[in-house]
């Protein structure tokens, strides 16, 4: 649990000691206690213990929806207004190059008149940037509590746009072995690495709306924060747009190839067929000169084998010339 409670016109920081004899969550209730009239204080919870969750939940004012919602790491990226405090769920999202996988998380920001609450499930924690931030532009602490969540939606969706960066160069190299020589079954892969895409997809095409609500005119904060929050919707669409492509690319990529397995497979019946048509007329030619019959010419005639040894020779040669030419051997 972390807890640090902001100046609004000063910008200046307090980090609450959440390591007190009598517990972090006294620590942080009684912080919240004595906010002064331009403070407003942000509660960070990690995996947070039901205990802990409740306690804020109770002396924050949040609704029991909004607590459940918190607690279970399960929710699609969605906004709800609950009286003053507005609950906004994130998607974390991580790209794991080695693995060619996306993982990803989930973070929840309670955003009310006096307090920011984040609560995040997974390995990504995009708050430490988020308060990097803060630290480094004290200016926006002037939009109150808005500013953290503005903080943490701008780190979450730049998260998307690095993932989206390393899904395309992977994408870019699976490509190039698609239109390779060699003959690679990559089936697999590019099934594994759309089923990624998509899990990339439904982390960021619900929260597009939800940004461009953020950046509207009918946004339930200041006009100056307005520029910052569309600045974070023109990213998103970006990445939006730039995941679809992705989406859009691997079907193509799919296709082509199962296409090219098929022209291998074809040029291999090709090549089968054309060896069976070059065996076929020797063997033709030995079965008929091979019949055991009381009259035939051929068998007291002295260049009867060599003449049939050599027609099936010939024949051989010129269907083997003839596929070659036509590109089937």
């Amino acid at each position: 649990m972390r807890c640090v409670i902001y100046g609004e016109p000063s910008g200046e920081q307090e980090q609450v000691d959440c390591r007190q004899a009598d517990g972090d969550r006294a620590a942080v209730l009684d912080s919240l206690k004595r906010l002064g009239e331009e403070e407003f204080c942000w509660v960070h919870l990690d995996d947070p213990d039901p205990g802990d969750l409740e306690a804020l939940a109770g002396h924050l004012g949040l609704h029991p929806l909004a607590v459940e919602d918190a607690g279970e790491a399960h929710q699609r990226p969605k906004r709800e207004r609950y009286g003053d405090v507005l609950a906004v769920a994130l998607k974390t999202l991580w790209y794991v190059e080695d693995a060619c996988e996306v993982e990803t998380g989930e973070v929840m920001v309670f955003t009310g008149p006096r307090f920011s609450l984040t609560v995040r499930h997974g390995q990504a924690d995009p708050t430490v940037e988020a308060a990097s931030r803060l630290h480094a532009e004290p200016q926006m602490l002037r939009f109150g509590p808005v500013a953290v969540l503005h903080a943490v939606l701008d780190t979450v969706v730049d998260s998307y746009t690095e993932a989206a960066v390393q899904v395309r160069a992977d994408l870019t190299a699976l490509e190039r072995r698609v239109f390779s020589p060699e003959r690679d079954d990559l089936t697999e892969e590019i099934y594994t690495l759309k089923r990624e895409v998509v899990e990339f997809r439904d982390a960021v095409q619900p929260l597009v709306p939800v940004v461009q609500d953020f950046a509207g005119p009918r946004a339930e904060w200041p006009e100056d924060a307005l520029p910052y929050f569309r600045d974070v919707a023109d990213h998103m669409h970006r990445t939006d747009t730039e995941v679809r492509s992705l989406d859009e690319l691997l079907n193509s990529a799919l296709d082509a190839h199962l296409a090219r397995v098929g022209t291998w497979q074809n040029d291999d019946m090709r090549r089968i067929s054309s060896w069976a048509a070059i065996l076929a007329t020797p063997t033709l030619v030995a079965g008929i000169y091979g019949m055991n019959f009381a009259h035939m010419p051929e068998l007291s005639w002295t260049y009867g084998y060599p003449l049939a040894i050599t027609v099936m020779v010939t024949a051989a040669g010129l269907l083997h010339r003839a596929f070659r030419r036509n590109g089937w051997l």
